[in-house]
């Protein structure tokens, strides 16, 4: 009997498939009697059958020679039964009576789908001895493969090689005879042919045979190397997989070889070089790279000789710049033509000189040479690229100067990126726009032109081939990508009046056409007359200049101004603006370069710099300026073509307009005067359509009047020099890239806008566009990083919400916490709201700081005094649905107090199922109690949950081990005597005939299948005082079938204690096993969770302090089955007996120790009873998850655990805050990458705590400690500090003031302090020092007083000096702190000396800020900033005693000895009782002594000083009451004679109380002296 599985879309009747499989499962169904038959033969015989599955396998295509009948009908010895499975992937199940006759059939499939007779998996559902299956596998595979090796594919690219070799011969042969030169390339181009096609072949063979000795390996149990290209590892997880899930992916591998050989991908022969490549970039696993490759193939094409390959965008290399993602496209792919091709030079085509010299700067490798190429190198530096070195191949990353202009020999190999910077004029905005676009079809072939210019070569593009159809065929002509001006004023000139309709050979647009008529009226060269455009007298004189008309424009208005030589050399400056100053090199060289140039640059803007280089280039001799040029960084080249434009145009004048040039300069850039107006009116009149108004935000910049857009302004831009933002600017183009850019900016004055002739815009408008700023200052920099949130989400999305509420997506909001002020950026009409929301928000984070309070455990019962409690743990249904303000807003709504909160950073529930939010402390008890009123309160459609908090916010006190935490459980509802039991549907029968009248709590139970549940079995008869446990217990024993749940089906509830009675009473079953030296709040808690109305169970959790695994398993022990004071019997506690613990660590540091984690992860599970689970959290980091049966299991294995995901923390004496600080910048950030991949480890700082940690191999962790602390040590000898030259008061040309005093270099300070190191950034506007400290001070001195001069002379307000003398030392502050209530700074060692010594004093309370007329309290947050967490518990009982001492009487200490609790005295003349916590001891709340009931306090003292005082009180009086002579004791005599015996054994005399040793003696004293008496 067989059973196939059929899929709807396995067959294409599958209606028809479904009917006949309905009918065939209805035909086997068997009825329930055979089961029961079964079950009984199956107990008589004690024996069950052999079972092999046959697996359904999707990876392998369905080459079935013969049908699944005739293989099952070919086995030898046959199978007795077989069974159906027909809702499983399980093709069908084969059943043997005899194991031997199994495996002989299990081996005999496994050699059958060698053989390709089927594709099934065979695999044993029984216990099999694996050793001597695998082996016997093994050697069928073994076979299989080194037959694969010798088969027919391989035989037949071996003779295909012989038959190219031949070739290749016989073409050789032909070349050695003298021939034509035209025959001669054409035999060479086919022997190439030839040879590139031989070794291809060889490589696939190569590579086809390296796959199966991989797999040889992989079989005989070898070990596969790091460069193994096959790896056969389960794919999901890289674990070790089953042993027929083994074989059958190895058969899969071999298949796939055979296919990938037979295809011929050219990739496949280059695998090897391709994984040792992607190895040295620490790809993860092996496989991950075979897909990579499998994706490249998919887009490969290649064409032999000259071939182009065009692949789609690869992956970006990691970049720490901002470049293009394609730049790292081109580089990544230059990297592996290096890695896999032959000999020959690399041409990589970009799109600027920054993309290129980032190339060549990302391009590492010891064999080979990368140079750039581009229009601003010099002469020198661009024949680099036709020079040869030795053992090194060129890359040359170039731009479109290498596609047309020359060519390089020696080139092979072309990297296209199909992109180019292209320069065109947008009618649409009216401006020069420059930005990267695609490239033609024409270019791109012009690119693969330039491989294989001597050689045959091969072109790489970047693009796949649909991109290349859909560029443009060829280059678009010049005319449509210009401004049409020059043009459009010849036309004029020759006398045709509609523009429109004159027959261009490639016609721009109309758009562009009206586009530069509308500039030439705007310039004033044409004019409109009765509908006709005619040229003006300018317009003639623009016609005559022959050159672009915005420049003409500048000419014609300079000779109006009598500014002729100044308005020439500008045309000429302009044409040639963007190669006159030369920034390339290394980034030191960029450095010096941008440093020299600040000596130009003029504070009115680019064209004004532009004239300043060329005044003085001018007045340099002739035989020196060359000279000049080098040491300046200016390019001589471009300078002597302006030079030659100069003088074509003063021939032009004079020739045309016979106008003359003067060779004498009227305008200085030295000195101010009216030259300076004349020369912007100028500049805006030929640039009146590209005038942009400064938006009031640097991150906004300018906003382009006419478009709207909003760009800033170019690095390289000359106004960057100067601390100051002109408010209207003028500019030449349009820089796209990904940031917009002003390129060649000039700044113009208001006055010159107003005086225009031809407005383009309305000024004033424009004007009321402008944001307005307001700085709110006063705030800490703690109130302000809580304002901000963490990573400035609160802040994002504040200014978010401030956008959308008053439609202004120009609204923006800076903070500055080292200068502790916020920057509102806003319209006039908007930013007094604005500042009033912000205000409010700010104010609410300072109030929450300055009521934050830390609450502290005194004693037994709660965390204050009398009972009471400050915090509230707050559970939310959904915690991703609410912001933490949200949450604290409705609770400063609802209860006024909040005084702060505490937000839980890892993942908790409670018994409901709610998440964890965190803590919410309150002023007064009182306002912590009504909060939990809002308990079930709906919060923005989260379910509110609260309850009082048991530990302390502050997080004083630490325990070095994780929590314990263990689930309790007990029935709320009465049994109603039947329970329900869950199972597979196929063991239900099974089930019911084992546990046939079965004892269960002693009585005899019925069992049945549930009639509305095919998977249940039901058990009646119960007595209505067992548990789930009992009837758990009882069928484990019965039955061997897997039983999945149990459980009572329960009726009416009881009611028996409230949630805090349960909370006391469990309390109380534990406290005998916790510890009895402090509060038993120290050591565990206990929180019983409200039940709803549908729940049968009451739910609890109890947290053990994480040492104390001991006495927390004897506690839960002692309460597992054992019902609480006040419950019915049987509402028995069940204890959760798995205990369960967690240790985090990010994703980088799972990187580093993921082999170790493994390893002691494996190590783990040998031992019993314990689980250990490695989870991904959403965020990316790793989770291991401990469970174990017993605590002291869970805390034995989080100890390694810790160690190894928590890194070694760094205590090194010498690491100072300050040392530690380095790693905030740059330099430190650079040490701990170099050290890293140095290295191997993973180092990680916390900012927050300045503590550092090491992750990795405990002899690497120990090394590169040592490593990082000497380098830190030594970096912090030679610190580079800062010494800003803007910001504050300082004047705005400080910098350029700078440079003028000490040199572009800084040669004067280096002069003056030779031991120290100085380097201007000129885009950080800082002198960068390294140097002693003192130094560094004196350097600031100087840098200060030059400031105060500069501005003094230049009427800029006094420079103020920041050195700020600390209250406590009158000194200057050193290692600042800046207080968060006031604002004033101290050394924060002053800080920390006033704390302690109110420590050690008891008298500083509260502490208060020490500055003169201040006094305001130190806040918390402070506090803990200043102090460690030891020292804080020492503060808080130092506040305590001083609290104490300052209370008039009212609270005192308890009476035993270093004991905190506290105790209210009392006022009335009894004294009550006080129970202590922590040491147990009663006391009298009033006398202050061990309690006394029924006694004053009074008597109490009395009776404590002379405890017989009652007793001589009551003998007063009394004739036959007396003391004894001897010992004084009181003696009492009713009746009888005078003798009298003492408890002290003497006879006493009662008349003269005369003592005696006996009685004899003393009747004998009686009757001599008081005969009478007897």
């Amino acid at each position: 009997m067989i059973n196939r599985n059929h899929h709807p879309h396995h067959s294409p009747c599958h209606q028809q498939n479904n009917h006949h499989q309905k009918n065939r499962h209805f035909q086997y169904r068997q009825s329930p009697q055979f089961y029961r038959n079964r079950n009984y033969q199956n107990q008589q015989q004690h024996q069950s059958p052999f079972v092999i599955k046959l697996l359904t396998n999707h990876r392998h295509d369905n080459r079935t020679e013969s049908s699944l009948e005739t293989l099952i009908s070919q086995f030898n010895p046959k199978q007795y039964k077989l069974y159906p499975n027909p809702i499983s992937t399980i093709t069908a199940r084969l059943f043997f009576e005899n194991q031997s006759d199994a495996i002989t059939a299990l081996v005999s499939l496994w050699e059958r789908r060698l053989a390709g007779d089927h594709a099934y998996t065979p695999s044993a559902d029984f216990h099999v001895n694996e050793a001597e299956l695998n082996e016997k596998i093994r050697g069928l595979f073994r076979l299989y493969v080194e037959k694969v090796l010798e088969g027919e594919v391989v035989k037949k690219l071996e003779r295909k090689i012989e038959t190219l070799a031949v070739e290749i011969d016989k073409v050789s042969g032909f070349l050695r005879r003298p021939r034509g030169v035209r025959v001669y390339s054409e035999n060479t181009a086919k022997k190439e042919v030839l040879r590139v096609e031989m070794e291809g072949v060889v490589k696939r063979v190569e590579e086809f045979r390296n796959g199966m000795n991989c797999l040889i390996d992989s079989i005989e149990g070898k070990e596969i190397g790091d460069f193994g290209v096959l790896r056969v590892c389960d794919e999901s997880n890289g674990r070790k997989m089953r042993i027929f899930d083994y074989w059958s992916r190895i058969h899969f591998l071999v298949s796939r070889e055979c296919r990938r050989l037979e295809n011929g991908l050219p990739i496949y022969g280059f695998r090897s070089e391709i994984l040792k490549m992607l190895h040295s970039q620490q790809c993860a696993y092996a496989y991950s790279c075979m897909i990579v490759l499998d994706v490249i193939c998919d887009y490969d094409w290649h064409v032999v000789s000259r071939s182009i390959r065009c692949r789609e965008s690869l992956d970006s290399l990691p970049s720490s710049n901002n470049a293009a993602p394609y730049v790292s496209d081109v580089v990544k792919m230059a990297m592996e033509i290096h890695a896999v091709e032959g000999d020959g030079a690399v041409l990589a085509f970009l799109t600027s000189q920054a993309e290129v010299e980032g190339a060549c700067e990302k391009f590492q490798s010891i064999s080979a040479i990368a140079l750039p190429l581009h229009g601003k190198l010099s002469h020198e530096e661009q024949c680099r690229v036709f020079q040869n070195y030795p053992g090194k191949r060129k890359v040359i990353f170039a731009t479109n100067l290498a596609e047309t202009s020359l060519t390089i020999p020696g080139v092979k190999y072309v990297v296209d990126s199909g992109l180019v910077k292209d320069s065109r004029f947008e009618s649409s905005s009216g401006m020069n726009v420059l930005r990267v676009s695609k490239i033609s079809q024409s270019s791109a072939n012009q690119r693969a032109g330039r491989a294989g210019r001597t050689d045959p070569g091969k072109c790489y593009r970047l693009y796949s081939e649909s991109d290349y159809q859909s560029m443009d065929l060829h280059q678009e002509p010049e005319i449509c990508k210009v401004h049409l001006g020059i043009a459009v004023l010849r036309i004029l000139a020759s006398g045709i009046k509609n523009v429109l309709e004159f027959d261009f050979i490639d016609a721009p647009n109309a758009d562009a056409i009206n586009k530069a008529i509308r500039n030439l009226v705007q310039l004033g060269a044409v004019v409109c007359k009765h509908d006709a455009f005619g040229l003006t007298a300018d317009g003639h004189f623009l016609v005559k200049l022959g050159m672009e008309p915005r420049i003409g424009k500048i000419i014609l208005e300079s000779v109006h101004y009598g500014l002729c030589k100044e308005g020439v050399v500008l045309a000429a400056a302009m044409a040639n603006a963007s190669s006159i100053f030369c920034r390339v090199g290394t980034n030191d060289d960029k450095l010096k370069s941008d440093c020299l140039k600040v000596q130009f640059c003029h504070h009115d803007g680019d064209l004004f710099t532009l004239l300043s280089v060329y005044r003085e280039w001018e007045s340099i001799s002739q035989e020196n300026r060359n000279k000049w040029c080098w040491e300046n960084r200016i390019n001589a080249k471009t300078m002597r073509r302006c030079r030659d434009t100069v003088l074509e145009l003063e021939n032009c004048l004079q020739n045309e307009l016979r106008i003359i040039i003067p060779s004498y300069w009227l305008w200085d850039p030295l000195v101010v005067s009216v030259h300076d107006k004349n020369m912007k009116k100028i500049i805006l009149s030929s640039l009146a359509d590209n005038v942009a108004m400064y938006s009031g935000y640097d991150r906004l910049g300018y906003e382009v009047v006419l478009s709207g857009e909003y760009f800033q302004l170019h690095p390289s831009c000359s106004l960057q020099v100067y601390n100051q933002k002109p408010n209207w600017v003028v500019f030449t183009e349009l820089l796209s890239v990904s940031t917009q850019y002003l390129v060649c900016v000039t700044a113009i004055d208001l006055d010159s806008l107003y005086a225009f002739s031809h407005p383009l815009f309305d000024v004033s408008k424009m004007e009321c566009r402008k944001l307005q700023l307001r700085v709110i200052k006063g705030y800490g920099g703690v109130a302000l990083k809580r304002f901000c949130g963490k990573s400035n989400s609160s802040l994002i999305a504040l200014v978010s919400r401030m956008r959308t509420i008053y439609m202004d997506e120009r609204i923006g909001i800076e903070i500055s916490v080292d200068d502790n002020e916020i920057r509102l950026f806003a319209s006039s009409t908007d930013i007094e709201k604005i500042y009033e929301f912000v205000n409010n928000a700010l104010s609410y984070e300072k109030r929450l700081l300055s009521t934050e309070c830390l609450e502290k455990c005194l004693y037994r019962e709660h965390l204050e005094l009398e009972n009471r409690c400050l915090t509230v743990d707050v559970y939310l249904s959904n915690v991703n649905v609410l912001d933490d303000k949200e949450v604290l807003m409705f609770f400063e709504k609802s209860v006024s107090g909040v005084c702060g909160y505490n937000k839980c950073m890892c993942a908790g529930q409670n018994g409901d199922g709610a998440e964890r939010w965190g803590r919410v402390t309150f002023l007064t008890p009182e306002a912590a109690r009504k909060a939990l009123e809002l308990n079930g309160s709906e919060l923005c459609g989260s379910v509110l949950k609260l309850s009082l908090s048991g530990s302390s916010v502050g997080g004083i006190r630490k325990s070095s081990f994780a929590a314990l935490k263990a689930k309790i459980s007990w029935p709320r509802r009465y049994s109603k005597g039947y329970a329900i039991v869950r199972c597979e549907r196929n063991d239900v029968q099974f089930i019911v005939d084992d546990c046939f009248n079965v004892l269960i709590g002693g009585r005899f139970v019925r069992c049945e299948p549930s009639t509305r549940d095919m998977n249940a079995v039901v058990i009646k008869g119960l007595d209505k005082e067992t548990s789930e446990a009992e009837i758990f217990e009882v069928l484990q024993k019965t039955t061997n079938r897997r039983i999945l749940e149990v459980f009572l089906v329960r009726g009416d509830e009881v009611n028996n204690h409230s949630v805090d009675a349960f909370e006391q009473a469990i309390l109380k079953e534990i406290a005998p096993f916790m510890p009895n030296q402090g509060p038993l709040g120290n050591y565990c808690h206990v929180q019983v969770f409200a039940p709803e109305p549908k729940h049968s169970f009451m739910k609890a959790w109890i947290s053990f302090e994480g040492k104390l695994h001991l006495e927390a398993a004897k506690a839960l022990q002692h309460i597992q089955g054992k019902a609480l004071a006040g419950c019915f019997s049987w509402q028995k506690m069940q204890c959760q007996q798995v205990f369960h613990s967690y240790v985090s660590c990010s994703a980088a540091v799972y990187a580093i120790i993921e082999r170790q984690l493994n390893s002691l992860l494996k190590s783990f599970k040998c031992r019993p009873g314990v689980s250990c689970n490695l989870e991904r959290n959403e965020n990316g980091s790793y989770r291991v998850k401990i469970s174990a049966n017993a605590t002291k299991t869970v805390a034995e294995l989080r100890r390694p655990l810790e160690q190894l995901m928590n890194g070694r923390t760094v205590n090194h004496g010498s690491l100072i805050p300050m040392v530690l600080q380095l790693l905030f910048f740059r330099d430190g950030i650079m040490l701990m990458k170099s050290l890293q991949e140095q290295m191997g480890t993973y180092i990680l700082f916390d900012r927050q705590n300045l503590t550092v940690r090491i992750f990795g191999p405990e002899n690497k962790v120990a090394l590169t400690e040592q490593k990082l602390v000497a380098s830190l040590l030594a970096l912090h000898d030679k610190e580079q500090t800062d010494i800003r030259l803007r910001g504050g008061v300082m004047p705005y040309d400080l910098m350029k003031k700078v440079v003028e005093k000490f040199g572009p270099e800084l040669h004067g300070l280096k002069e003056k302090f030779p031991e120290a190191e100085f380097m201007l950034n000129t885009r950080r506007h800082v002198i960068s020092f390294t140097g002693k400290k003192d130094m560094r001070l004196e350097v600031e001195e100087m840098i200060h007083d030059f400031a105060r001069s500069v501005g003094v002379n230049r009427s800029v307000k006094r420079y103020e000096d920041d050195n700020i003398a600390c209250p406590i030392c009158l000194c200057e502050v050193e290692d600042c702190y800046q207080l968060e209530a006031c604002g004033h700074k101290f050394c924060r060692s002053c800080l920390v000396d006033q704390l302690e010594s109110s420590m050690r004093g008891h008298d500083g309370f509260p502490v208060g800020c020490a500055h003169e007329g201040c006094g305001m309290h130190i806040w918390l947050t402070d506090l803990k900033s200043l102090l460690p967490c030891e020292k804080l518990e020492v503060l808080f009982r130092a506040s305590l005693s001083a609290f104490i001492a300052s209370s008039g009487g009212t609270y005192r200490f308890c009476p035993s000895p270093d004991c905190l609790s506290v105790y209210r005295v009392s006022n009335g003349m009894v004294g009550d009782r006080f129970v202590c916590g922590a040491c147990y001891a009663d006391t009298c709340t009033r006398c202050h002594v061990e309690y006394h009931p029924f006694v004053s306090c009074e008597k109490y003292r009395e009776f404590k000083e002379d405890p017989d005082v009652s007793l001589k009180e009551w003998c007063q009086g009394k004739a036959h009451v007396k003391n004894c002579p001897v010992c004084r004791y009181t003696i009492e005599k009713v009746d009888g004679c005078d003798h009298v015996e003492c408890r002290c054994g003497k006879h006493i005399c009662w008349v003269c109380l005369e003592f005696f040793m006996s009685s004899k003696d003393c009747y004998a004293h009686l009757r001599s002296v008081h005969p009478a008496t007897l």
